[in-house]
């Protein structure tokens, strides 16, 4: 009896997913738009298990949502995913630092303590990039 669950088990990617990189007049990608970390799409996973751990909340969230589907019905997984995708749209310009609070009180990630929030949170990046050519970028001017 499976339930409709989505599966546990870890499918093995060989490579991660190559994001274009906006490249500047001689090949190397321009750090006053791209970012100071903006070759790091280019490369691949650096441990094998890289890719399930940035895939676990997504994950999660599918299990959670399966089983509210089955216990309440369709409408509860539904709402709960509208809540979410309007919260995670809301947020400042490009160039601000945003805190996303509501988009981690719907999901539950103001309670956990994980990687993530200890090591390079996106409050403490350096944000690189004179303002209007990184909103020029995201509207896709440049």
């Amino acid at each position: 009896m499976s339930f409709g669950l989505p599966s546990l088990k870890v499918k093995p990617e060989v490579g991660g997913k190559n994001m274009p990189i906006q490249e500047g007049p001689f090949g190397v990608p321009n750090p006053m738009v791209a970012g100071i970390a903006g070759t790091r799409t280019k490369l691949g996973f650096a441990h094998p298990l890289e890719l399930s751990e940035r895939n676990y909340h997504i994950n999660e969230e599918k299990m959670n949502l399966a089983m509210l589907r089955n216990i309440q019905g369709l409408h509860a997984p539904m709402k709960i995913t509208m809540e979410r995708k309007f919260a995670s749209k809301v947020g400042r310009l490009p160039f601000l630092p945003s805190s996303n609070l509501q988009h981690e009180v719907l999901t539950g990630r103001h309670i956990d303590i994980g990687f993530e929030d200890i090591l390079n949170p996106l409050e403490l990046c350096e944000v690189a990039g004179q303002p209007h050519a990184v909103v020029e970028r995201s509207l896709g001017l440049l």
